[in-house]
């Protein structure tokens, strides 16, 4: 094949590769549901998968449907020592029990295969398995400690950012302090609200029955 030609396809195969890529943001691709995280400084969009995670992913959801993210909060920033523009950013109902559902059974990197690389979208939990509820992170840079080796079980990784990463990045940044533990210095001063979360793919499909974080919150008529 002449020199020309391998040249013209490789440029073709590069942008059909880039193309690829930025399409989730546009459209929905097959076994993700993409949702929008609608915050105080933008919004981010994310693509949940619903084949190789499917607990975690519909777990997500279903706080999406209900409506339990609307009003919450990112809470946490953790910057790297060696390089504060990487890191990860935390948010959800932070202990709000008002809003939980039951944990959710962990679902490993090594069982899915979602690693933890650049803009992953992947469940906090407490130090134990089968914990996880209604607190998410995303990932800033590569984080392969929250991978899943051994006896380690690591973190259930369900999905990835496709659009607002410069959303990520500025919360990253925000000044931070407090915390104790692992998270010392690391609560946002001036928490960043999540004003609403929302399928952008899809039905939703919201639980029934009392939702007890909406009690006593006055409506408004028009």
């Amino acid at each position: 094949m002449r020199p020309f030609v391998l040249c013209a396809l490789g440029l073709i195969l590069g942008l059909w590769s880039a193309l690829s890529v930025a399409l989730p943001a546009n459209r929905p691709a097959f076994g993700f549901t993409r949702v929008a995280i609608e915050t105080s400084v933008g919004t981010i969009i994310v693509a949940v998968d619903q084949k190789r995670a499917p607990r975690t992913a519909a777990n997500f959801l279903t706080y999406v449907d209900d409506g339990r993210f609307d009003g919450v909060t990112f809470y946490r920033a953790a910057r790297r020592k060696s390089d504060p523009h990487y890191g990860l950013i935390q948010g959800g109902i932070d202990t709000d029990a008002r809003r939980s559902l039951p944990p959710v059974v962990h679902e490993p990197t090594s069982r899915t295969g979602i690693l933890h690389l650049d803009a992953t979208l992947s469940m906090a939990r407490p130090n134990r398995p089968n914990s996880a509820m209604g607190n998410f992170f995303i990932t800033i840079g590569a984080t392969p400690n929250m991978d899943a080796r051994g006896d380690y079980i690591g973190y259930a990784a369900f999905g990835h950012v496709v659009g607002g990463m410069d959303v990520v990045r500025k919360i990253l940044s925000v000044p931070t302090c407090c915390g104790s533990g692992p998270m010392r210095g690391q609560m946002i001063v001036k928490p960043i609200r999540i004003l609403r979360a929302r399928r952008l793919d899809g039905t939703a499909k919201p639980t029934r029955g009392v939702k007890p974080w909406l009690i006593g919150i006055k409506r408004t008529t028009r």
